[in-house]
């Protein structure tokens, strides 16, 4: 029984040490053998030298050419209205009423007072041509007319503020009172703003001042109307630079005939500059970003382990100048006619072996228009 049992232990220990040289054999011809990565599938794009206008990139405000909030200049109820929020009004039109019953007949007195000093000053002119008067007695008259045509002159200055007139063309905003309504001087009766043309209000740093001149083009975007530009040019340079921000204000002026942009608008303003620069220029998708220093991967002939050439990446870093749509510029570290990886740069060493598809390329622009805006 114990001889069967040792015979058994000495099979599986001989079985296992079989097993043993034949797994250690094929793990140092493993070893033995230079382990090759795959090639790693990558988009690539060939480097180009642009010629690019230079920007200036602001944040500003859209502003009425002409725009007032119209305040009540007397005090009264208002009897009547005669325009309706939103609606155009040209300079001089009534736009508010205000009950002026009391100066009316005010003025019919102020009148009938004129009237009769006319009468005596046309008697005294009489009587003064046959010296029956004093120079005095006709001074006085004379005093009473300028003084009854006084009175009558500021009565219909009084009524003629308690009608509201538009100082300008405009458009009328929304009313914040009623007819019947009791208003006291200078309390808001609605806004009214000049739309066509309309200024954007923004500043730039004043290391820029000398890059920006009256006359030069201005495009103007806002969120409401997405990508549609609007085109207008630089009308006024502030004479001082902001001592709290170094920046200085700039105005251009912007053509609204639809009157699409309103006063108060948030816009994105980019100021075309005269001179134009050569760049070169990638897709902002082949930049591997890193706090180390931002690189691009560059395809190109490279040797293996084996020693070798194959086509492969080489890790480039790079300097980053300014950036327009899709597209990034590259002041240092490239030269136009390389090659470069635009898609699977995350997946790439320096050295690795690489096989170009660009089957599915995507577009890369300066200037890009999203169908869906």
């Amino acid at each position: 029984m114990l001889k069967k049992f040792l015979i058994v232990i000495g099979g599986v220990l001989l079985v296992v040490a079989i097993l043993g040289v034949v797994k250690t054999m094929q793990i140092k011809k493993m070893m033995a053998t230079p382990h090759v990565m795959p090639p790693t599938s990558v988009g690539t794009v060939a480097v180009e030298s642009l010629t690019w206008n230079p920007v200036l990139n602001a944040i500003g405000t859209l502003a009425p050419v002409q725009g007032v909030t119209i305040s009540a200049d007397a005090d009264g109820a208002i009897t009547k209205i005669e325009v309706e929020s939103g609606t155009l009004v040209k300079a001089g039109d009534l736009l508010i009423e205000i009950d002026a019953t009391v100066e009316l007949a005010q003025l019919k007195a102020a009148e009938a007072r004129a009237d009769l000093s006319k009468l005596g000053l046309d008697r005294s002119n009489e009587l003064k041509t046959k010296n029956t008067i004093s120079q005095a007695e006709y001074d006085a008259v004379t005093a009473q007319f300028n003084q009854a045509g006084a009175d009558v002159a500021a009565l219909k200055a009084q009524i003629d503020k308690k009608r509201v007139r538009a100082p300008f063309d405009g458009r009328v905003g929304i009313r914040t009172v009623n007819a019947g309504q009791y208003v006291a001087r200078g309390q808001a009766l609605f806004p009214l703003q000049k739309l066509n043309p309309i200024y954007a209000n923004f500043s730039i740093p004043q290391r820029q001042f000398q890059d920006v001149q009256i006359g030069q083009k201005i495009v103007v975007t806002v969120d409401a109307f997405g990508a549609r530009e609007f085109v207008g040019k630089v009308t006024a340079v502030n004479s001082e630079v902001d001592a709290s921000t170094r920046n200085i204000s700039i105005q251009a002026t912007l053509e609204n005939p639809e009157e699409l942009l309103r006063s108060g608008m948030f816009a994105r303003v980019t100021v075309e500059l005269p001179k134009t620069a050569q760049v070169v220029a990638v897709p902002a998708t082949a930049i591997a970003y890193a706090s180390y220093g931002n690189s691009v991967f560059i395809v190109e002939q490279v040797k293996g382990e084996d020693g070798k050439e194959h086509l492969g990446v080489r890790q480039q870093f790079v300097k980053l100048g300014a950036a327009r749509g899709d597209l990034v510029a590259i002041t240092e570290g490239l030269k136009p006619g390389e090659k470069v990886v635009t898609s699977g740069v995350f997946k790439l060493r320096n050295g690795a072996p690489v096989v170009e598809n660009n089957s599915v390329k995507p577009e890369s622009s300066a200037t890009p228009k999203p169908a869906n805006t």
